[in-house]
């Protein structure tokens, strides 16, 4: 892990850039250096049940930590890009505790009322961002199972919005859902024909 700046540092992260479906969601933490959670890796480099007792400590252990996002409007109007800097920047907000500098995922960094540095692959890299990194995506998850159960013939609970042959095939059969992209090229296509 790599040495990190001093004073409150949260980490900051995304989930769900890649779906064709669903908000993104980010999350913001700030660690507790005495006391340190063990196994904090990038979510995807974890299973489903290590990703939820993780997430369960990480908010039992961290300073503060908050959960934000950007609806599937937002990101049809503003982009995918700028729809995930600003789940970011909501999370930060969203801090009960005001870090002093945020290290982000990712080559961009968000406006934030902070000091921000971006960091490519920092999930893998740094505490703080993987703990991001698995708030993000275990709140995603449990979103896209509550929209699977609003909309059963799309089949989120196997796929999580992402564009597998599964999802591709309920989207042909089904057509498109008001929780689906707009602005993604498989659902344009759709919405075209």
């Amino acid at each position: 892990m790599l040495l990190l700046p001093e004073g409150l540092v949260c980490g900051v992260d995304e989930a769900g850039r890649g779906p064709l479906a669903g908000p993104v969601v980010a999350a913001a933490v700030i660690l507790d250096p005495a006391n340190p959670i063990a196994g904090l890796n990038d979510s995807k480099k974890l299973s489903a049940k290590r990703r939820e007792a993780l997430a369960v400590e990480i908010r039992a252990k961290a300073l503060a930590w908050a959960v934000a996002e950007a609806s599937v409007e937002e990101i049809d109007q503003i982009n995918i890009l700028q729809a995930s800097l600003l789940a970011m920047q909501r999370a930060v907000e969203l801090l009960s505790t005001s870090p002093t500098h945020a290290l982000i995922d990712g080559n961009r960094c968000p406006n934030l009322p902070c000091s921000a540095e971006a960091i490519i692959g920092g999930d893998g890299k740094v505490a703080s961002i993987a703990a991001a990194s698995i708030l993000a995506k275990t709140v995603r998850d449990a979103g896209m199972m509550l929209l699977h159960v609003a909309y059963p013939m799309y089949s989120f609970d196997r796929h999580m919005g992402y564009p597998t042959a599964l999802h591709l095939a309920a989207l042909q059969e089904h057509g498109v859902s008001l929780v689906h992209r707009r602005s993604y090229a498989p659902v344009a296509r759709l919405i075209s024909k």
